[in-house]
Formats: C-alpha cells, structure tokens, sequence
C-alpha cells in the first residue's frame, strides 16, 4: 500500500512538473507582433497600395531573418494588411474594423491618399494607436493628434522648397517661366499644396503669375473642357497635380492631342504616382519626356540591397516613394519596440518620439533625419524633385542626391 502510494505521489510529482516545464517553455516562447498597413490595394489608387504591401512585406522578411524584436527574446514582426479601397468612408470602416480585430497590435501604417489618412488617423488616435504615415497632407499633424507621426515632407513645405528648384533649374538653362496655370483635384494633398503656394507666397516671390487654378471633383471622366482652359491661358508652366493615375494620364493624353506635351509646355507634378512604371506601360516615354515630379521620399545612394531585393522580388524596374518609405515604416517600428522593450502601445509612441539610434532607419527617408517634432511631424524632412529622362524618373533636386542634371523642354 505504502510503496502504491509513493509510486502515485512520485507520478504526480513528474507529471507537475511536466506541465510546469511546458508551460515555461510556451511561456519562453516569442509571441508574434502585429503591425498593421491601411492601404487601398482596389480602386483607382491599387498601385500605389500595392506598393507599400511589398515594401513592408521585404522589411519585415529583412527584420524577422535577421533575428527580429532582440528586446523581445527575438519576437517576430507579422502584418496585418487590410484594404483602404477607393473611399474616404471605406478607409474608415476598413480602419474601424482592423483596430478591432487586432486589439494586440501595436502601430499601423497607411493609408496613402492623405485624405484616406485623414480618416484613418481619427480612428487609431481613438485607439491610442501610434500610426506611422508619409501622406503629405499639413492637416494630419495639425490637429494636435499624439499617435499620429508623419514622415514625408508637408504639402505645403514641398510646394514652398520644390517649385523654386524647379524654376533654378528653367533659369540655368536660359528660361524664366512668367506664367503658370495650375490643374488639381479637391483631395487633401493637391489642395493642400495649393495652399501652400498661396499661404507662402510662392507665386508672387518667384515672379510667377497664375493665370488659372482649375479644381475638379475626381474621377475625370473627360479632360475635354479642363485642356481647353489650359489653352486659353497658354502658361509658361503647368502644375498638373491629380492624386489618381487615371485622371493623370486623361488629362496628359488630351494634352499631346492639342499640342501641348511635355517636351513643348513645362509640366510638374506631385506624388510618388507621377514616377510609376504604370505610366511608362499606359503612357509611354514620349509623352512623359522632361515631366518633373516631386516626391517626398525615393530610393537613393545607400540603400543598393534593399532596391536590388524588391527588383528581384517583385520584377519592378525601381523602387518608388511608396515602397521605400512603408519599408522605412517596418524598420521604425522595428527600432521604437527595442527601445521600448515593450508591445504597450503607450511606450512605443514615448519611443518614436524619442527615437534613439536614428541612423538606423533615417537612410531611409529623405533628407536622412528621424526626429519628430511636437506635432509629429519629422524635422528636415525635405522633397525631392524627379524628371522623366528616357523613360526612367531621375532625381534632378537635392544637387547631392542627383543622379542626372535636369532638363527643359526647348519650346
């Protein structure tokens, strides 16, 4: 009886400990990190969507093969992806929906269309959600939001610092525009770059007269009467600023019709879509010839693995803003959850705005700084201007991270 008793004890005892040794090996276990990506991946604005998945899908493949969240015990990135389809109000519920089912996730980044982001923003600010952003949009990081970290350049800042490039770069070659007509929609980012020109002055400090600011309600489904506009005024020098591929191309199509392409009639550009290899196939090098584009971010000098990686992963010819900046993305969150060593969401907000080690991440943002201001947004964060040049987008503005010398149109 004595020795059945022990024997009972004895098995007790190990299968205890069995489970107690389970339980601190699951307990030793790394548990995975979401971070979520907002981003329309339907709709007019796919492309760029698509984009910004395969930057951060290449980061976190980088992140997680090279021993993932060290700080802790080499937890992996997941993430979480969700659709921002082709609407302000989708953008939302779609926000709406992935802060609730993912109520372990510890930031997000997205959702392109800043007035997507907009939106957005309202929603993971509620959730007390750090969100990671390179919209251009000033009103993201203007309404006193503490979650919200805007990486890009402003809107405003891009239009106060690229258009006088641009016109440095007509009067180095004998040309001084006196005219401009401006063409845009009513979202946040091409109005919020008007506004930047109007607000700072930019027109009457460069000697620029605007002879037209046609705002239309997008999608175009014909740019018949817009070009017509463009003609009666005959600027010197036209902004052309739709937030969508198609309503870019309607426009520049009717352009060439009339006349009025890109190597007769100076054009600039604004956002990441303008650079697209998609406007290579569905408009050709031709017409894009001599556009200036400018961006907020774009693969530069330094970062030669990771453009070669998405070349192969992807078979894209170059890596754009969209892709480089969401890549960025994943490596900031990276670095704010080691200097947090924590998932609490409130911590890794204190560490994105008290990032330390930034030459870690700010390769890979423009103007290579990774300090946030009070607002959220990043200091020094300055555009970039890019030129179709023989069906490639190149860097033409800042001088020291050309890589080609801008041209102009001579007629």
């Amino acid at each position: 009886m004595k020795r059945r008793f022990l024997l009972k004890a004895s098995a007790t005892t190990i299968a205890s400990s069995l489970l107690l040794l389970q339980h601190n090996i699951a307990a030793a276990q790394p548990v995975d990190v979401e971070v979520g990506l907002i981003a329309p991946l339907s709709g007019p604005y796919a492309r760029q969507g698509y984009f910004m998945l395969k930057g951060a899908e290449l980061a976190i493949e980088h992140i997680n093969s090279s021993g993932g969240i060290k700080a802790l015990n080499g937890a992996k990135l997941k993430l979480v992806s969700s659709d921002a389809a082709e609407s302000i109000e989708k953008a939302k519920s779609t926000a709406q929906r992935l802060v609730a089912e993912h109520p372990k996730m510890v930031g997000m980044t997205g959702a392109w269309l800043s007035s997507f982001t907009l939106a957005v923003s309202e929603v993971t600010e509620r959730a007390g959600l750090p969100l990671v952003t390179h919209s251009f949009a000033d009103q993201i990081t203007a309404r006193g939001f503490k979650y919200v970290f805007q990486t890009s350049p402003t809107a405003s800042s891009m239009a106060r610092n690229a258009l006088p490039a641009i016109l440095s770069v007509a009067k180095s070659v004998g040309r001084e525009p006196k005219t401009v007509s401006a063409v845009l929609d009513n979202t946040a980012s091409p109005t919020g770059f008007m506004k930047g020109l109007h607000d700072d002055k930019v027109f009457a400090k460069t000697g620029l007269d605007l002879k037209l600011e046609e705002v239309f309600t997008p999608p175009l489904s014909d740019a018949g009467s817009v070009v017509q506009k463009i003609r009666a005024t005959r600027p010197d020098l036209l902004l052309l600023l739709p937030a969508s591929t198609p309503d870019f191309k309607l426009i520049l199509d009717r352009l060439n019709e009339v006349g009025m392409g890109s190597q007769r009639l100076p054009m600039v550009a604004n956002g990441a879509h303008t650079a697209s290899s998609d406007l290579l196939k569905i408009i050709g090098k031709d017409k894009l010839e001599g556009i200036f584009s400018i961006v907020g971010n774009w693969a530069a000098k330094g970062q030669e693995k990771v453009i070669a990686d998405f070349k192969k992963k992807t078979g894209e010819p170059w890596m754009p803003q969209d892709a480089v900046s969401t890549y960025g993305d994943m490596w900031l969150f990276k670095e704010s959850l080691e200097q947090a060593g924590s998932v609490d969401r409130e911590k890794i907000a204190a560490a994105l705005r008290n990032l330390k080690n930034k030459d870690n991440v700010a390769r890979f943002y423009s103007g290579n700084t990774m300090t946030f201001d009070d607002a959220g947004r990043r200091t020094g964060a300055e555009p970039m201007v890019l030129q179709w040049q023989d069906g490639v987008p190149q860097v033409v503005y800042p001088l020291e991270a050309a890589t080609a010398k801008a041209r102009w149109p001579k007629s």
